[in-house]
């Protein structure tokens, strides 16, 4: 698997962006083409994230956030944990917490 970036977040979990996760977030096709410009971002809510929600019915899953406060609105990192690592799902801007 080729990997954009390993990283340790806030609690000590190795977290990890496949090349595939990122290609399926920047593409044109996508959403959230614009997260391009983000990846710096996306790091920094994994290891000083401003809050970090565990999904309710999958605690496998968690999302990080990260406020913006130049945009005014939160970076969310969504992860799944599967042995103990993670890997990133998602990535977008929302004007709220979700969950």
């Amino acid at each position: 698997m080729d990997v954009i970036f390993e990283i340790v977040d806030k609690s000590g979990r190795k977290i990890h962006l496949s090349k595939e996760r990122w290609k399926h977030i920047t593409s044109p096709s996508s959403l959230h083409p614009y997260m391009t410009n983000y990846l710096q971002e996306i790091k920094e809510a994994l290891t000083k994230p401003s809050k970090i929600v565990t999904h309710t019915l999958d605690n496998k899953k968690a999302d990080y956030y990260l406020y913006i406060k130049e945009r005014g609105v939160y970076l969310l990192v969504g992860v799944k944990y599967l042995n103990g690592d993670g890997f990133v799902t998602t990535a977008f801007l929302t004007r709220k917490l979700i969950r």
